[in-house]
């Protein structure tokens, strides 16, 4: 009876796709994987001169593989001028609201109406006066004239009613000045009041600008960590593309060479191996015979293979 050997095998162009694939991995397993260039590294205690060296090596490819994929690099925008003019803006403003705290501090304390008083009060109080001193100049004439008229002039009646008047008039020009005087003080003092009410109203706002200074801080600040994120994310995946280009290039060419073997069935190869006739296998059994004959008639040490 006949012995059958059937074997599947790919088409030979396939069969040595894989065997290169093969011989990719195999490869691609020894490479050290490195994220920076040659000057980076340094020999780690224990490290052997050979695997330093493959280090080494790794970190060249890598440098020359950073330099051919620059063109894929990921990148990040930066602020837009509108943006930049945005933060400018709101850079400036805060802040700006402290004025009206320390105008709120200047307007209390007891000489805080000061500042209020007119400067032309003086210049009011002075032709007050003198148009009452005139006023009042007018009225002692006429006293004046009623003695001469009555016949009365330097006596002492005349002297009794001048005593009375100067006496009158004195203290009336002592309340005109004192009312002037009050007058402006209460008007100053109101609007010191008015003022420090004013100041207090704006600082009482104190709290919500301060909140609206550290929203608009913490959305600044926001802002520049994301673009800073962004960048080291984008400068991250520049440098894995950089390190894993050799393996993603293995990955491939294993997807392309596995859907090629899908798609070519493997070839079927069958040998048959006939029995031996008679005259084979006569001569194959005098062939050992003989052999047995001569080993024996050398000894037993032949027999044994010794001799």
């Amino acid at each position: 009876m006949s012995t059958q050997t059937t074997v599947s095998r790919p088409a030979p162009f396939v069969e040595d796709l894989g065997k290169d694939l093969a011989t990719q991995v195999v490869a691609q397993t020894g490479v050290p994987i490195v994220t920076q260039g040659v000057g980076s590294l340094t020999q780690q205690p224990g490290e052997t001169a050979a695997g330093f060296k493959a280090r080494q090596d790794a970190a060249r490819a890598f440098t020359t593989r950073q330099q051919n994929l620059a063109g894929l690099a990921p990148t990040v925008e930066g602020l837009s001028q509108l943006e930049k003019d945005a933060r400018t803006r709101a850079q400036a403003g805060l802040g700006s609201f402290e004025r009206f705290v320390q105008a709120a501090e200047g307007a209390t304390g007891p000489q805080a109406f000061q500042q209020f008083m007119s400067p032309y009060q003086q210049q009011v109080i002075d032709t007050s006066l003198q148009e009452f001193d005139r006023q009042a100049a007018m009225q002692e004439q006429r006293i004046r004239d009623q003695a001469v008229a009555s016949g009365a002039f330097g006596g002492g009646r005349e002297g009794v009613l001048q005593s009375e008047f100067r006496t009158g008039s004195d203290r009336n020009r002592a309340a005109l000045q004192a009312g002037l005087l009050q007058q402006g003080f209460q008007q100053a003092q109101a609007a010191a009041q008015q003022n420090f009410a004013n100041q207090m109203g704006l600082a009482s706002a104190l709290p919500g600008l301060q909140r609206a200074d550290v929203s608009t801080l913490g959305q600044l600040g926001a802002l520049d960590r994301g673009l800073a994120q962004a960048q080291r994310d984008a400068t991250r995946e520049g440098v894995r593309q950089a390190a894993f280009q050799p393996q993603e290039q293995v990955d491939r060419f294993a997807n392309i060479v596995t859907g090629i073997m899908g798609g070519y069935p493997g070839q079927i190869q069958q040998t048959n191996i006939p029995n031996p006739t008679p005259i084979q296998t006569a001569l194959g059994i005098a062939s050992t015979g003989a052999g047995i004959y001569q080993a024996l008639g050398r000894g037993d040490a032949a027999f044994k293979g010794i001799v």
